[in-house]
């Protein structure tokens, strides 16, 4: 009788399960079967003390409710089950009557939702929000600054003409070359302006060219190691931006290391991917790792804005520049860093699925 009358919670995304007053399950819905990797058999007749181990709060709350004959929502606990990795949730409790003559108070309904998952939605809309604001702000500088530049060089130049003493071209030399330089820096800026050229591409090939140029750039000291899985797809996706996005990325590592260490590039396969609402059936995962001093902890909640660098010298631009090329590949770029390491992951999807259908 009981599972009868809650069928209409089985279409629903939310993990919900239903306690009577003694605390024991009385039913637990597909998508708490999902979310907590146990049957319905697993769940029914269970206390729910003997399923769930927490440090009281699930207990704590379905008390307060059932106390309170109101609904209580407590967020960002801690539950494991089984022995399993514990779960980072938010649970609403609510007092039901499981039949007609079923006291309301006792019967408690649990809806279980994974802070994670909320957490890492808000983060990648905030994350889409930033690369667009990066994007704008790189734009408007990059024209700000390159008019102005044309007139700062050809007054050197014309300058350098006039100069009757030798030793004074050094000075202008100096302007024109440093001009230049920072016109090149413009015209980067603007790059990732231009129409992609998508076509299919190995990301190997992209990994490999990197390699080349960066084993050419440190002859000695850099060891790149290799841990690539062969069977991945083909992506399709810009090969010139990619590359970028690697050498942005690896030239950052063996810069910080000074030219001696360890980078390691690998690739795998990700299945079932959800990146800014939309479900993509696979992914190629690429994990750029050295073993570098890490990134300095007070910049790591801005390291992909722009002029932002943990490296003197740097110009804060390598990693704006690859997480706005990822981004225009609809994938993500994370990392992960500490003392004696820094890993970069990036994820390319592949497969787009709308709608449940692939």
């Amino acid at each position: 009788m009981v599972v009868a009358a809650f069928t209409g919670l089985d279409l629903l995304t939310t993990a919900v399960v239903v306690i009577d007053g003694s605390e024991v399950v009385q039913y637990a819905n597909p998508a708490a079967e999902n979310l907590f990797e146990l049957s319905s058999k697993a769940f029914v007749g269970h206390p729910i003390g003997e399923i769930f181990k927490d440090d009281g709060v699930l207990r704590a709350t379905i008390n307060f409710a059932r106390a309170n004959h109101c609904n209580h929502t407590e967020n960002g606990f801690r539950v494991s089950v089984a022995g399993r990795d514990s779960l980072r949730l938010s649970c609403t409790v609510s007092p039901i009557g499981l039949d007609s003559g079923a006291d309301i108070g006792q019967n408690m309904l649990l809806e279980f939702r994974h802070i994670e998952q909320q957490l890492q939605v808000a983060y990648e809309e905030r994350l889409l929000d930033q690369s667009q604001a990066n994007r704008e702000l790189i734009r408007n500088l990059a024209h700000e600054i390159k008019n102005p530049l044309g007139g700062i060089r050809g007054a050197a130049q014309l300058l350098d003409r006039e100069l009757e003493r030798p030793n004074l071209h050094e000075y202008t030399q100096v302007i024109m070359k440093e001009a230049d330089r920072l016109q090149s820096l413009m015209d980067r800026l603007l790059t990732p302006h231009r129409l992609s050229q998508i076509a299919p591409l190995n990301i190997h090939e992209v990994l490999e060219r990197v390699r080349s140029l960066i084993l050419a750039e440190y002859p000695s000291g850099v060891e790149i190691r290799r841990d690539y899985d062969t069977s991945l797809p083909l992506l399709d996706g810009d090969k010139e931006q990619l590359i970028q996005v690697m050498l942005n990325i690896v030239r950052n590592a063996a810069q910080v290391m000074d030219g001696h260490g360890q980078i390691t590039l690998r690739t795998r396969i990700a299945r079932q991917i959800t990146f800014a609402r939309r479900r993509y059936r696979h992914a190629l995962r690429v994990q750029i790792s050295d073993n570098g001093p890490g990134i300095p902890e007070d910049i790591r909640d801005r390291i992909f804005y722009p002029l932002v660098s943990g490296r003197v010298g740097g110009s804060g631009l390598g990693l704006t520049l690859a997480q706005t090329f990822v981004t225009q590949h609809h994938g993500a770029i994370t990392f992960d860093s500490g003392s004696g390491y820094t890993t970069f992951n990036l994820l390319l999807p592949v497969g787009y699925v709308e709608d449940g259908k692939a």
